[in-house]
């Protein structure tokens, strides 16, 4: 865990928010190669949803909506909400669920005096008895800040689907069964954040709303569970590491039919990164009672099969996946015989950079010529870097670590026969190739 958020932050993927103001606590920014690796995924996802399905359209909805949205949605009320405690000590907080494993080695079955016994997590102080503590992050709008002004940053992505049923059916001429893709950023003020991306305060999601016919919902969860694991398979996902948990019927949201998680088995366990549910015609039906609109589709009010995966935590788990070390060095040079090597194995698709181009040495002038020439050539096609500094070992194991496919060194032969060599990431052999074929060679690799 600790190698992977370090590797994140030297190598340009993920910084601390604010960091220099000392940080801003569960906040992250995404830098370079973060940013490339995001939209690879999202790009992924999307196509996937919209360019290889029947009957999916997009929809990017406001993150401000009107408070009635969140009204009749049900996250204004107790059911959007964590149980918290609080140390009287320290004063940090905790989700109940959190230090349910500790509570349960008790014999007592008063809940508030197991967490008495059991004190906090951090300082061993006293906690306060549980309360329901609401999700939905307040802001303001316009220059008074009253009641009247008062509106929610969006808690999940999903309800501008809802809210926009109508127009995308009647606009697009759609038919039921369709799905409306969406992706976005949602926030949730979280009691503990933690474990890096995992469980943040601001993040985002790419969520489908899948309308159906209620008689078929159950086929249709069926089908977009299989669909959802083969993503993550199809995109370099080890299968081991990788399951689904079907959530108990006691632990189901309010609205929800049935509802199974994709769990990763992350260094510090298995985690959510993606659920499927069954939402019933719960939300449809509520919008359509709040709001006065007929939302119904001929007679009925569609079931809805959801899928709703958070990019950064999926990111996370692409990470966590490719992440590999090396005893011994891989580029046969004696700096790094005696080294451990990390390379990122990232899906071709989701290797946020394709293509590095080196000159064999920079005091060459026309070696570094040749080779930003051949950067230039791929830089419209490809994502590329050009990196001349340190040993040609060096160059590569930096590459190694940011899992970049293809290593493209420019030497004193290329100068002759107007070829270069090609070394691939993953099996670390090496080809010369004409300059002039060179961008259809890596085409073929995509």
């Amino acid at each position: 865990m600790q190698k992977i958020v370090a590797l994140t932050k030297r190598r340009g993927f993920i910084f601390p928010s604010s960091e220099i103001y000392g940080g801003f606590g569960s906040c992250y920014d995404f830098g370079p190669l973060g940013v490339e690796l995001k939209n690879n995924i999202k790009k992924a996802w999307w196509d996937k949803m919209t360019k290889n399905q029947e009957d999916i359209v997009g929809l990017d909805a406001s993150i401000l909506m009107s408070p009635k949205v969140w009204q009749a949605s049900g996250h204004l009320t107790a059911g959007f909400a964590d149980e918290l405690v609080e140390c009287r000590g320290c004063h940090k907080r905790f989700r109940i669920d959190e230090i349910k494993a500790q509570s349960s080695k008790l014999k007592t079955q008063n809940y508030n005096l197991k967490l008495k016994i059991l004190g906090c997590p951090e300082c061993g102080g006293e906690l306060t008895k549980s309360r329901k503590f609401n999700l939905m992050m307040k802001t303001f709008v316009g220059p008074v800040e009253d009641e009247a002004a008062v509106t929610y940053l969006r808690a999940e992505t999903c309800q501008g689907i809802y809210t926009n049923f109508k127009n995308v059916l009647q606009t697009m001429r759609m038919k039921i069964p369709f799905g409306v893709a969406q992706i976005g950023k949602a926030f949730r003020n979280e009691i503990n954040p933690k474990d890096f991306l995992f469980r943040t305060r601001e993040f985002e999601q790419m969520e489908m709303q899948w309308f159906c016919d209620p008689k078929k919902a159950d086929k249709f969860f069926d089908f977009w569970l299989k669909q959802r694991l083969n993503w993550y398979y199809n995109l370099g996902i080890d299968k081991k590491n990788l399951r689904i948990y079907e959530v108990p019927k006691k632990e189901l949201a309010h609205y929800a039919k049935r509802a199974v998680d994709i769990e990763y088995n992350f260094p510090f366990g298995w985690k959510e990164i993606e659920g499927i549910h069954n939402r019933g015609d719960w939300d449809l039906s509520n919008h359509a009672k709040n709001s006065g609109q007929d939302l119904k589709y001929e007679d009925y009010y569609p079931y809805i099969i959801e899928t709703s995966v958070g990019v950064d935590r999926s990111l996370f788990a692409f990470l966590c996946d490719a992440y590999q070390e090396v005893k011994g060095g891989r580029t046969e040079t004696t700096e790094s015989a005696k080294e451990v090597e990390m390379v990122l194995k990232l899906d071709k698709k989701l290797a946020p950079i394709k293509a590095a181009v080196f000159p064999l040495v920079k005091n060459k002038p026309e070696l570094v010529k040749k080779a930003k020439e051949v950067y230039q050539l791929l830089k419209p096609d490809f994502t590329c870097q050009y990196d001349e500094t340190g040993s040609i070992g060096r160059r590569y194991r930096r590459q190694d670590e940011i899992g970049t496919l293809f290593c493209i060194t420019i030497d004193f032969d290329s100068l002759k026969k107007d070829d270069v060599t090609v070394r691939n990431r993953d099996t670390m052999k090496q080809e010369r190739v004409k300059i002039k074929d060179l961008l259809e060679c890596l085409r073929k690799q995509f």
